[in-house]
């Protein structure tokens, strides 16, 4: 039985920054706790580099990376329920250092990316999917009215 996808959902400017105060939120969490998720990664792959895969038993060594190792994991599921929770909401992840979010749109019938990324205070930015943030551009007056639609510039 295979899962159906919900229709894609499309923002317009005022949609996206409606969103913006929660998926703020959400994104704030996500890049506060990624580098300690990063660091605690590193930590572990070096402290067990050349260790044995079966620890002796009694052995404190193996219980403090196996602590580790469980408080690791129990942070990237909390990394991967932001980032579930932001997917539920039609926005796209990007990435955890900048906190980059897209939100779809269209833009004359063709799919684009309303971007964001953390500390900016609206939604003021497009790009093309195929372009993404590299090709990123400010909207102009006329794609923030309230339409459905980012609004080709003239």
């Amino acid at each position: 039985m295979s899962a159906k996808l919900a229709p894609r959902q499309y923002f317009s400017v005022a949609s996206a920054n409606q969103t913006l105060p929660l998926v703020r939120a959400i994104v704030t969490d996500i890049v506060e706790l990624y580098p300690e998720v990063r660091d605690r990664e590193e930590r572990l792959t070096r402290i067990t580099r050349g260790r044995p895969k079966d620890p002796r038993p009694g052995d404190p060594y193996s219980e403090e990376v196996e602590q580790i190792r469980q408080d690791l994991e129990r942070d990237v599921e909390r990394l991967q329920g932001f980032i579930d929770e932001l997917q539920e909401l039609g926005v796209e992840f990007k990435d955890p250092v900048m906190g980059l979010v897209d939100f779809p749109a269209k833009r004359n019938g063709k799919e684009v990316c309303l971007c964001w990324k953390l500390g900016e205070p609206s939604v003021d930015f497009w790009h093309t999917v195929e372009d993404g943030f590299q090709g990123r551009e400010k909207l102009t007056g006329d794609d923030t009215d309230s339409d459905s639609q980012v609004k080709q510039k003239e």
